[in-house]
């Protein structure tokens, strides 16, 4: 295709209400399913997968498969900097937008809970935003400022890089908040070190987990997360 008619798909893709509105929907930056979507752009989920296609294809979105689920973000920061342009020139005209609910209604569930052996959203969001770790799509690096809070926390990296072949750091979907959470080695690690260190503590029978005060306190502290 010429350049004139990739920019008449990508605007004629982004352009259908329906599908400005899955669009829309995904522009927190969290993963949603076609059902989820579908009920935000008010249409079926047999509409919805059809218009998911089209945005796939036109390379708005990007579709990534968690166990039996396939989730929908947007493929790249370019294409969430074009919607927001559009959404500040249509900003006096905008309607409100239906926000999707996502993830576990119960409350302890919702706050803090365990995925596999690792945890943490907000965790993840502190130490990308301080350099410590950068995590791609499917991979990511622990940083040298990373590596020295580890090692104060006195994780070993390199024995947990070794054990059983896992990488060494790595984002894993969130099944709520739709956005990564740090696994491989280094997020297994930390979950450990929170729950040895008193800083977590299990809610029995449930993967809910309680912060206590000193989880809350030493999470501030060093992570930055809380009030």
């Amino acid at each position: 295709m010429t350049r004139t008619a990739v920019f008449a798909e990508i605007a004629t893709a982004a352009g259908d209400p329906a599908r400005a509105g899955m669009l829309n929907a995904l522009m927190d930056g969290r993963a949603l399913t076609a059902s989820e979507l579908a009920r935000v752009a008010g249409i079926t989920p047999q509409t919805a997968s059809g218009h998911l296609a089209r945005l796939t294809v036109a390379g708005l979105i990007a579709v990534e498969k968690q166990g039996r689920h396939r989730y929908h973000r947007l493929a790249t920061p370019a294409v969430a900097r074009m919607l927001e342009s559009i959404m500040q020139v249509a900003a006096d005209a905008e309607p409100p937008r239906i926000k999707a609910f996502v993830g576990p209604r119960d409350a302890a569930m919702r706050a803090a809970r365990t995925c596999y052996d690792h945890l943490g959203v907000a965790l993840a969001d502190a130490m990308v935003a301080r350099g410590q770790i950068e995590l791609a799509p499917d991979a990511g690096i622990v940083t040298d400022s990373g590596v020295a809070l580890l090692q104060r926390l006195g994780i070993d990296l390199e024995a947990r890089g070794k054990r059983k072949g896992r990488l060494l750091c790595r984002p894993c979907l969130d099944w709520s908040e739709r956005r990564p959470h740090l696994a491989g080695a280094v997020g297994a690690a930390l979950c450990t070190h929170c729950f040895d260190a008193g800083w977590i503590k299990r809610v029995e029978g449930t993967r809910a987990v309680k912060v206590t005060t000193k989880g809350e306190r030493n999470f501030r502290e060093i992570f930055g997360i809380g009030g």
